[in-house]
């Protein structure tokens, strides 16, 4: 390696440059090394922040934000297809029906129907790129934009990202309270399973769900995939004592002996053998102002610590003030979940934390026009 390269390879591991294929001609082990090196600033569903969410403009717009980790969750169609998309059904608030699939379609209009009944030609019809959200006025659209699956999104980002220097966190969307709402744990997980150890990203993913009952099966079926265990206020529900919640695979929080509810979070977590833990930053019941006099945070410093000592990484989401990022960074966590990953991004790096290198614009535009023209 030439002293040039040298000195922009070093530069661009701390964050100080972009690092693009003609930069950076690293190994797949190398570039895999540099991403696993710089904060975790994860890109949530894409970082819908600033794009319409969960579709490819949104999983390129975070690449050229430098996102160290794409997060994006999984549906399964009627026909057994991963598919990316966050809602268990089709919202009428993000998509929009164009046609029906074939002629007099007795489940046309799409929009309202689950994502588990329908099959992937009648998600196909969708247009999920032209509505812009009431709470992201930022966002961009793109109008026309269909829903994909997790194998052409596996595609685009190939192209987009040669030497597979991003990371992933992969949720499966089961609804542990609907047993008709979704598939089931072990289909999604199956599927899923395959999906990952086809892709050239295997090594680089992280498995996440709220229902624990996927990450036990997917556990069994794949003992390599890094676990994270997702909770929240609703998911966490253990005030009946008649009542066991049907997120945590059959666990209970208050048959763990830590002295507060965080502790007890984080020693379930570990029970499933979990490795990273998934909390919710703030309590439902809480404003998002950390400075607001009634707010309360669901990740507390005490569970932060409590999954440390057992040996756990912290992961909070969906963190989109800097005044809550701030306090987690000084909690220690190892990651942050954001519908803002560039400006995220821009306070790690303030920090002096070391960052993911960005993915140059015009390759990831290109592969971005390359993928959805093929669609």
């Amino acid at each position: 390696m030439s002293l040039r390269s040298l000195v922009t390879f070093l530069l661009a591991e701390v964050g100080l440059v972009s690092s693009t294929p003609a930069q950076l001609p690293l190994s797949l082990d190398v570039s895999h090394s540099l991403s696993r090196k710089a904060y975790d600033v994860q890109a949530h569903r894409g970082g819908r922040g600033s794009t319409v969410e969960s579709v490819l403009p949104s999983f390129a717009w975070a690449l050229i934000d430098g996102a160290t980790t794409l997060e994006l969750d999984n549906g399964i169609t009627a026909d057994g297809v991963v598919i990316v998309w966050h809602d268990e059904n089709i919202v009428a608030q993000k998509c929009q029906d164009t046609q029906p699939a074939f002629q007099d379609d007795p489940m046309f209009p799409y929009v309202g129907k689950y994502v588990a009944n329908l099959t992937l030609a009648q998600i196909r019809t969708l247009d999920c790129g032209s509505k812009r959200q009431r709470d992201y006025p930022q966002q961009l659209t793109y109008p026309g934009t269909r829903i994909s699956t997790l194998q052409e999104v596996f595609d685009f980002v190939e192209c987009a990202d040669p030497t597979h220097q991003i990371l992933w966190n992969i949720e499966s969307k089961v609804d542990a309270r609907c047993s008709n709402c979704t598939k089931e744990p072990e289909m999604f997980a199956r599927l899923q399973q395959a999906s990952f150890a086809a892709s050239p990203y295997h090594k680089s993913i992280t498995y996440q769900s709220f229902d624990w009952r996927t990450l036990v099966a997917m556990r069994h079926i794949d003992p390599s995939i890094t676990i994270s265990a997702l909770i929240d206020d609703d998911t966490a529900l253990t005030s009946d004592e008649n009542y066991t919640t049907p997120w945590l695979a059959g666990l209970r929080l208050d048959t763990f002996p830590g002295p507060t509810s965080g502790h007890q979070v984080a020693q379930a977590a570990q029970a499933i053998s979990a490795d990273i833990l998934s909390p919710s930053a703030e309590s439902f019941r809480s404003p998002e102002d950390l400075h607001a006099e009634n707010y309360v945070p669901f990740a507390t410093k005490a569970m932060i610590n409590e999954a440390h000592r057992l040996g756990l990484k912290v992961k909070p989401w969906t963190v989109n003030r800097l005044d809550v990022v701030e306090q987690l960074v000084e909690w220690n966590v190892d990651g942050i979940i954001t519908d803002y990953p560039g400006v995220v991004r821009r306070y790690i790096k303030q920090q002096m934390l070391p960052v993911a290198p960005k993915h140059a614009k015009r390759r990831v535009f290109d592969c971005l026009s390359k993928h959805m023209s093929n669609r």
